[in-house]
């Protein structure tokens, strides 16, 4: 139950979702390219990253002085078909901001 709740809660959030989308459609991204896509400022980002994170959706790679936030490769099917069905929607993201990469 309590799994439940933290995914549920986790997806209750369009930032959230929305930064779930992004991933599905871009791939793994460093923080600051998430944070100048999203015009965030790094410490709510890392907050929602961190609850996607906690919920089993995201895996953080740091490489160099950059963290990379990826989703996880293994996931259940609870969480397979919440991406599923967060790819099917119909959501307006922001381009990537390719600034970071090198």
């Amino acid at each position: 139950m309590e799994e439940f709740l933290q995914v549920s809660g986790a997806l209750y959030d369009e930032t959230r979702v929305k930064l779930l989308k992004f991933l599905l459609i871009h791939g793994p991204s460093c923080v600051c390219e998430l944070q100048d896509s999203f015009g965030m400022i790094q410490s709510r980002l890392s907050r929602h990253l961190k609850i996607l994170k906690d919920a089993g959706f995201l895996k953080s790679e740091k490489i160099g002085r950059w963290t990379y936030y990826s989703l996880k490769e293994e996931m259940d099917g609870w969480h397979q078909c919440a991406l599923e069905a967060i790819g099917q929607l119909p959501i307006d993201l922001p381009c990537m901001s390719k600034e970071c990469r090198r």
